[in-house]
């Protein structure tokens, strides 16, 4: 009986203490960002995590190798899901979101993305979302000639439409204040 608590106070302690040196390393090749938004009565913040191009091949077919095919699930980072902000309602992409916290996460295509808001915001982003949580999906074209980003970046632009650029693909969503 001993030796099977001191052999799992050792994993307790082990987890305990690898844990924040692995989650630092995984952080440290995508480091956290935040960007915020407060004017004209928006106040919107989205927390994600920046990944690099490192010369890859990011958005395209999946036979082509690309880090982001084509269609399929990304959490708009790296790390934890991706949190989006807002403390007014507003008018996202031409539907309504109240304020509170959402996992902001996407499907890119090579002409639209599809930009997905849900109500699980509090978990690891990796796994596909759980779609009875989405609330919002708006659908908006994608701008392949933008110029190079290395890192990943979510901006907003000055009315508040939010912006999000990787290698040379940008997508943006319209926001507005709702009412």
């Amino acid at each position: 009986m001993k030796k099977i608590l001191l052999i799992v106070g050792g994993i307790i302690l082990l987890a305990v203490v690898a844990l924040p040196v692995l989650r630092s390393q995984t952080k440290k090749h995508s480091p956290e960002a935040v960007v915020t938004f407060n004017s004209n009565g928006f106040d919107m913040q989205v927390n994600y995590c920046q990944p690099s191009k490192k010369g890859r091949l990011i958005f395209g077919e999946k036979a082509d190798g690309a880090l982001q095919p084509y269609g399929e699930y990304w959490r708009a980072g790296a790390n934890e899901a991706t949190v989006f902000e807002t403390k007014t309602t507003i008018n996202f992409g031409g539907k309504i979101l109240p304020a509170g916290k959402y996992n902001l996460y996407v499907y890119p295509g090579k002409d639209n993305w599809d930009i997905c808001l849900g109500s699980d915001w509090d978990r690891w982003g990796a796994a596909e979302a759980d779609k009875a949580k989405e609330l919002i999906r708006v659908n908006v074209p994608a701008d392949n000639n933008s110029p190079l980003q290395e890192l990943f970046t979510i901006s907003f632009d000055p009315s508040g439409a939010l912006i999000l650029h990787w290698d040379q693909t940008k997508v943006m969503v319209p926001v507005l204040l709702a009412g």
